[in-house]
């Protein structure tokens, strides 16, 4: 099969002919359909990511057609068409059975523990306990981005904060997981605030019915927040993972409001300066988050599939597996509006 393989940090991924993977038992190989390009997958990319070694293919966004199946599958066959979540959980430890999937201690993460998706196919293990059907007429492009991008607000959203309609939700990056932790929460009836320090993504974000936006480098975020708000937000989604947002992202929020940590804190960024006053004088919550577990999937394809969110604008780039590294280096600076998702595998 053809791949996209990291053989040095920063390196331009070369192009091989690797061989085709084996069903594990209980897993499945999928001919990848489409594979979106992540902040995440940039950290491998770095080299930032401790559970990656070398040589590697990245890509964990991903969705695809059953190939092969492995000894034990009883829930797919040949020819299905699914997502898979970037986490896959084992389904039978004690976490998995209370439905923290995502905390799973056998967990497997393709794109980083695991051969990825940059590649035209993917072994999948566990594929009973995570996988789900694609649903017919969603667009493989968009659905690659329900794997990490898309779960993750949701989850943060919905599982971690408990948005309610009417709440202001500001929202620190409008990357791909900002973007789309925007989007959802409009559709959930929130009301929005995007954050950036690229206007370019601002107006974006604008364009796509978001309340209100505010340029993080033209003046102090958490106090134009408190203005719009006229107190505070009620719930802050960090989004990049640094502490020039997540500082502002708790001195935003009203007493008793939610943030929670969606971007992954990395080499640098792995200890930050919390302000610990705000968190004890507003009595705020502060939650992390990582992924969404498998079974959340069906109440999130429900909102996509109902109309009430549009997320087709996310994908702004469809890529040959020949660019990926230049998509990867769009990261090391502010990225365009929304995201690049890998469609063509020869190209």
């Amino acid at each position: 099969m053809r791949a996209a393989r990291l053989t040095a940090w920063r390196a331009p991924l070369e192009i091989a002919d690797l061989p085709m993977p084996d069903a594990p038992e209980g897993g499945v190989v999928l001919r990848v359909l489409a594979c979106g390009v992540c902040r995440s997958d940039w950290h491998v990319w770095t080299g930032a990511d401790p559970d990656v070694s070398l040589p590697h293919v990245p890509g964990h966004e991903y969705c695809g057609e059953v190939i092969a199946v492995g000894a034990g599958v009883t829930r797919w066959r040949t020819g299905d068409r699914v997502i898979a979540p970037f986490i896959l959980a084992c389904g039978s430890c004690p976490d998995c059975a209370q439905g923290h999937q995502t905390i799973c201690a056998r967990q497997a993460l393709p794109g980083f523990t695991h051969a990825g998706a940059f590649a035209e196919a993917i072994a999948v293990p566990f594929a009973d306990a995570n996988l789900t059907a694609l649903p017919e007429n969603l667009d493989p492009a968009l659905a690659a981005a329900l794997g990490c991008r898309v779960t993750t607000a949701w989850h943060a959203l919905t599982g971690r904060a408990a948005v309610q309609a009417g709440e202001w939700v500001a929202v620190f990056g409008t990357g791909g997981v900002g973007l789309s932790a925007a989007l959802l929460a409009r559709g959930l009836g929130a009301r929005v605030i995007a954050v950036d320090i690229a206007q370019e993504k601002l107006d974006h974000a604008k364009a796509l019915g978001i309340d209100a936006e505010v340029n993080a480098a033209q003046c102090d975020p958490a106090v134009a927040i408190r203005e719009i708000t006229g107190g505070g937000a009620d719930v802050a989604i960090e989004a990049l993972g640094v502490a020039q947002t997540t500082v502002p992202a708790l001195k935003c929020l009203r007493k008793l409001g939610r943030m929670v940590q969606v971007g992954m804190p990395a080499g640098d960024h792995t200890t930050m300066p919390i302000p610990m006053d705000a968190v004890y004088s507003g009595q705020l919550a502060v939650f992390g988050t990582r992924g969404m577990p498998s079974w959340r999937y069906p109440p999130l394809l429900d909102f996509v599939m109902s109309g009430r969110v549009d997320l087709t604008p996310l994908v702004a780039r469809r890529i040959g597996l020949s660019q990926a590294t230049e998509e990867l280096a769009v990261f090391d600076g502010p990225a365009p509006p929304g995201v690049a998702v890998i469609t063509d595998f020869a190209g």
